[in-house]
């Protein structure tokens, strides 16, 4: 039965928020709900299971050797939050389950910096049960380790860099592990590492990440549509100093980041995250905005990052070479290729109540209408507060 077997199996940059949380709004509180994108039949007495893999998160902790793994490579974190760390529990009463027919609804609600770190995990053990539940038979390791070499082999020629992004819509954890370990033994220098940071750790390779879209949903809640992408990259500068400086773009729409990502920023962010939306438009977006800062391109970088397959991949190679910097982190392509639908599912932040005020709803804005998340109402007046038409 699917559980995890190390508090650190989850994605690097829920970690790196949850230290940012942690130093700047320690009393924030979060809500989370699960959204079943996909609109997967879920069967009978799936609540049970994935309650019970839930509350076995409690015996989660971070060991010694995690913590010093940890602490070395991340040197611009401060040993205080390792100690915090290593004294986390997961709490099952922040999460309710329950299943009504074939419909499954998971909430979270508590304070932020403890909520932060459910997500991933959750929705790793959400895919992993379905397959196993649904009584799906998956490709066998053999093939499993086959299509990714395949993959690799063409990857390499096309001179790239790539990251396993992998975690949260993975078939299971161990396909999840036998994909991590083919990239590492694999003879080339195009893949860099993985958000999974247990991973990173077994097969000594690179944690990879920076922030996701809460952080500037729950700065819209507590500043503002209009200054939540520019407070959140400046709080973010401001805890680490310049390090992790990819910078996550379409939390309400690139259009709407451009406008707010100032010279300042621009010029301090190593580069940006393309996560959803045409992927060439988005590039040709982001030179032009460099050139408009009198910032050479191909001084910056763009991590893309969105759905990406080997076609996706070569086509943005393509646009790119030459023009910016660019890399790329595979998702379920790598860790859920094994012959079965694939799951399309999130968890997302849907309510924040920061240090002082009240509870508000939070929303996401995707370069994909279809990809928004939140209130309804409350989308329709940050599109018009933004002045986003996107009939345009």
């Amino acid at each position: 039965m699917a559980k995890l077997i190390s508090i650190l199996d989850n994605d690097f940059y829920k970690f790196t928020m949850q230290y940012a949380v942690v130093k700047l709004f320690p009393k924030a509180k979060a809500k989370y709900q699960f959204i079943n994108r996909g609109e997967h039949k879920f069967p009978a007495g799936f609540d049970i299971q994935l309650r019970k893999a839930i509350d076995d998160m409690a015996l989660l902790k971070l060991t010694r050797s995690e913590k010093e793994f940890f602490s070395q490579t991340c040197p611009y974190i401060d040993p205080t939050y390792f100690d915090f760390l290593q004294g986390y529990r997961y709490d099952p009463d922040e999460v309710v389950v329950q299943q009504n027919g074939n419909e499954v609804t998971v909430k979270i609600e508590g304070y932020w910096y403890r909520t932060i770190l459910w997500e991933v995990p959750i929705l790793s053990l959400i895919s992993e049960l379905y397959y196993e539940t649904t009584g799906a038979i998956r490709a066998s390791d053999e093939e499993v380790i086959r299509i990714v070499e395949n993959k690799m082999s063409k990857y390499d020629k096309l001179d790239i860099t790539i990251a396993d992004f992998g975690t949260r819509r993975r078939h299971s954890y161990d396909v999840h592990d036998l994909v991590i370990n083919t990239l590492k033994k694999h003879q080339s220098t195009t893949f860099i590492g993985t958000s999974n940071v247990h991973l990173a750790m077994k097969y000594k390779t690179k944690p990879i990440g920076t922030h996701a879209h809460e952080w500037f949903m729950f700065h819209a809640a507590k500043y503002g549509y209009k200054m939540a992408n520019l407070l959140g990259l400046e709080n973010w500068a401001n805890v680490y100093r310049g390090d992790l400086g990819i910078a996550l773009s379409d939390t309400y729409t690139t259009e709407v980041f451009f406008k707010q990502f100032d010279k300042k920023l621009t010029k301090l962010f190593d580069g940006v995250r393309h996560d959803s939306g045409d992927a060439i438009v988005f590039a040709e977006k982001t030179i032009d905005h460099y050139v408009s800062k009198g910032i050479d391109p191909l001084s910056k970088t763009i991590v893309f990052s969105d759905g990406l397959d080997y076609n996706k991949v070569e086509k943005i190679v393509k646009y790119c070479s030459n023009k910016i910097g660019h890399s790329f982190g595979i998702g379920t392509d790598f860790t859920n290729d094994v012959g079965l639908e694939r799951m399309n599912i999130v968890l997302k932040m849907t309510e924040a109540l920061p240090d002082e005020g009240e509870w508000t709803p939070v929303i996401k804005l995707s370069d994909e209408p279809f990809k928004h998340t939140g209130d309804l109402a409350e989308i329709e007046m940050a599109k018009k507060y933004l002045q986003i038409d996107e009939h345009a």
